[in-house]
């Protein structure tokens, strides 16, 4: 029998083999353990000196990781050279960890005695110290990592609301919460998954307001992960959503520091990944999908309209094209007989049937698409300015496809476009093609059925055991104010009881109160009386009820 091949043994496992033989008070077979691990590397440092001239010690690190300038200036100076005030003192070994405390310029010290933990603190950006005939080495955090400037986001841009958007650091993106958030009912716990690239991963909530059971699964879905590596926000998606086999999203992604927010004052818990700028929104419900931040900027009676408009084009994008066969196809007495001879008239020349048409435009549309997505920024717009003007127009002129199948992609397009999230607009064009089928085999009753068969599966989704229609399903009359209309703030006085929050009250009984009772209209003309520069004569009186207290200059 031939002997097992060895497995490939990451530093991980090397250290859990070895810990166990080297301490970190062996001061140099710990310097050797570390170098052998780390020592490959050219962007590995290593650089023995003296503390205040007289303990030896070594300070390790990853040049690409750290602050050189405060690595030299704030830490290795201070340590050269013996303060002043310490001069006539004679410093002992066992006193060494508070001196060094109370020298080096540095905000963030640590002392670790673990071996397995002082080789995790190289790989993350720390600069690390061991002193010889000590047990424990200096931690110090001088990560510094180059990083884009906080910018608007492209995939959610708004006309009225912040401009400031996450970036792939982590530390800064809880710092846009914070920023926003300042109240120490905000609670970020952090924990590494990725058994390779040991990504940082953040749970946000709001205590008070969060259900505690919320949190508690959505860390136990999070803690049962072994995987190689988490590189964005996505795997995590992936990995804890209810229902893996569904084109629907279940777990909300984006890129606003405010949306983030307005969801957590909600009851819902935020995810982020260390080198993504996205964070991850549990539990996601559908109709957030077509919510932005901006609804909630302007005034109600506006927004509603728009977001009125949204729903009229999701509806566009997902069964315009399947009804617009199943008519032609099947149906054609349901239309218009003026609009009938037009439609027969385009129809005339092309030589394939209404589905085939749909299809291969519908296909077209979708290549197009993602090669006007990967081009570069400076050639993809003139790409789909060529395909959409040229390509359409010469497809209608040879007689390829019909004017008004031309419309009718357009208009679904233009609908999938209007939908505020990448991803659900995803799910409805894929949803597109079975319709599209349906309505060219079977007519309208296809398409009632594949609609009826999508409304059954959205009922039947979860997402962390919200149902996934909610409220509508199941119906609750508080929620539904901010659904397909968005009703005025202070109609949203609770916050939504699906999510089952121990704190409910949104706004406060005294705001309420106040906005029922008259205002008082301090500079009314009628009240403070109507003067005109210096002239005297026809000042109405400040009270119309007393016509002797007219105002004397």
């Amino acid at each position: 029998m031939s002997k097992s091949k060895k497995q490939p043994t990451v530093p991980d496992r090397l250290m859990e083999d070895l810990k166990e033989d080297v301490q970190i008070g062996h001061f140099e077979e710990a310097i050797q353990f570390i170098t052998r691990l780390l020592g490959d590397n050219s962007d590995y440092n290593t650089r023995r000196f003296h503390i205040f001239g007289r303990f030896e010690a070594v300070v390790m690190n990853f040049s690409s990781l750290i602050d050189k300038t405060s690595l030299n200036s704030d830490i290795l100076k201070p340590l050269m050279h013996l303060p002043p005030h310490l001069e006539a003192e004679d410093v002992e070994l066992d006193q060494l960890h508070e001196v060094i405390q109370d020298t080096v310029y540095h905000g963030q010290i640590m002392k670790e005695d673990k071996l397995e933990k002082i080789v995790e603190a190289i790989l993350e950006g720390q600069s690390v110290i061991i002193i010889k005939n000590l047990d424990a080495a200096l931690l110090f955090q001088n990560r510094r990592v180059e990083k884009r400037a906080i910018d608007q986001p492209a995939t959610e841009q708004v006309i009225r609301g912040p401009r400031e958007g996450f970036i792939e650091q982590l530390e800064i993106n809880i710092g846009l919460l914070r920023y926003r958030l300042q109240t120490t009912d905000l609670c970020v716990k952090d924990m590494k998954l990725g058994r390779v690239t040991k990504s940082k991963v953040a749970v946000c909530y709001i205590k008070g307001i969060v259900n505690p059971a919320l949190v508690e699964e959505v860390q136990n879905r999070l803690s049962s992960i072994d995987i190689d590596g988490i590189m964005d926000a996505g795997y995590l998606e992936q990995l804890i959503e209810d229902n893996h086999f569904t084109p629907f999203p279940q777990v909300q992604n984006t890129e606003r520091p405010d949306k983030v927010v307005a969801n957590l004052l909600e009851g819902r818990v935020a995810i982020f990944v260390d080198g993504s700028p996205f964070a991850l929104i549990v539990p996601t419900v559908f109709n957030q999908f077509y919510q932005v931040t901006e609804d909630y900027s302007e005034r109600f009676l506006l927004v509603s309209f728009i977001r009125l408009a949204r729903l009229v084009a999701l509806i566009f994008s997902l069964i315009t094209p399947s009804f617009y066969v199943a008519v032609i196809s099947f149906n054609p007495e349901l239309i218009p007989t003026k609009f009938a001879v037009a439609v027969a008239g385009g129809r005339a020349g092309v030589p394939f049937p209404a589905v085939i048409e749909v299809l291969v435009m519908e296909i077209s549309m979708e290549v197009l698409r993602e090669a006007t997505v990967r081009l570069p920024q400076q050639v993809g717009g003139a790409l789909s300015i060529v395909g959409v003007l040229v390509i359409g127009q010469a497809a209608v002129s040879a007689g390829f496809v019909s004017p008004i199948t031309v419309v009718v992609i357009a208009l679904t397009t233009i609908g999938s476009f209007a939908t505020p999230a990448y991803n659900a607009a995803l799910a409805l064009r894929l949803l597109r093609f079975p319709l599209i089928l349906l309505g060219g085999m079977f007519g309208l009753y296809g398409v009632m059925v594949g609609l009826i068969v999508i409304a059954n599966h959205l009922l039947s989704l979860k997402s962390f055991g919200v149902p996934y229609i909610s409220p509508l399903v199941p119906g609750n009359f508080q929620a539904m104010k901010d659904t397909v209309i968005r009703s005025p703030l202070w109609w949203m006085k609770k916050r939504p009881s699906m999510f089952h929050t121990p704190n409910r009250q949104r706004i406060g009984e005294e705001t309420l109160s106040k906005m029922n009772q008259p205002h008082v209209n301090t500079l009314d003309p009628l009240k403070v009386g109507n003067e005109k520069g210096d002239i005297k004569h026809g000042v109405s009186a400040p009270n119309h009820d007393d016509p002797g207290s007219s105002r004397t200059h």
